[in-house]
């Protein structure tokens, strides 16, 4: 009989230490339910670092078709067969007239120039147009410049205003990867050219 009492006493003790036991894990469980892990904090990176913008990535003559102001001048570009040139690595600095400048010119010489027969001549007015190197308006200094056709451009830079042989740069710096364009009102003719021999 104290045997068996004895035994009750022990599943007794027993059970009340397993409960001592398990408290703390309970309660551990419980403040894990009720603790909140605050949301990591993100900083957003910017794309690009402050102050530079992004390279160009269109070439000169890719930047022509896409401004919308140089459709005759990229015909010309093409009838010349000076697309592959213009864009090549350069880099190099073009005096690109506007669409109103090609129109300026006299009465059907903008048909024949386009004219394969034309071509050499056609060739020799647009390289006039272009200078080696990239040269933006701020580096324009006043003075002749040798053109990738031989012939020298007349520059002059004035308060900021910038003229080739007289042609206004209407707007300047349009970059682009492979050079730099500036925008001009009018045609430019190479010296000892007469267009009434087309």
């Amino acid at each position: 009989m104290k045997l068996s009492n004895s035994f009750k006493f022990a599943n007794k003790f027993a059970g009340i230490a397993a409960a001592l036991l398990l408290m703390p894990i309970a309660v551990a469980c419980e403040n894990q339910n009720t603790t909140t892990t605050p949301a990591p904090t993100t900083q957003a990176t910017p794309s690009t670092t402050e102050g530079t913008a992004p390279a160009p990535s269109q070439t000169i003559v890719e930047t022509a078709i896409a401004n919308g102001s140089f459709n005759t001048l990229v015909a010309a570009v093409k009838a010349a067969d000076l697309v592959d040139t213009l864009n090549g690595a350069g880099p190099y600095t073009v005096f690109a007239p506007t669409d109103e400048a090609f129109a300026a010119l006299p009465a059907g010489v903008l048909d024949k120039l386009l004219l394969p027969k034309n071509k050499a001549v056609l060739t020799k007015i647009l390289t006039y147009h272009v200078v080696a190197g990239n040269v933006p308006a701020s580096a324009v200094k006043t003075g002749p410049v040798p053109s990738v056709e031989g012939a020298n451009l007349n520059l002059t830079a004035d308060a900021g205003n910038v003229t080739v042989n007289g042609a206004k740069v209407v707007q300047a710096d349009v970059a682009a990867s492979n050079g730099v364009i500036h925008v001009i009102d009018a045609v430019l003719l190479p010296p000892n050219l007469d267009l009434s021999t087309l």
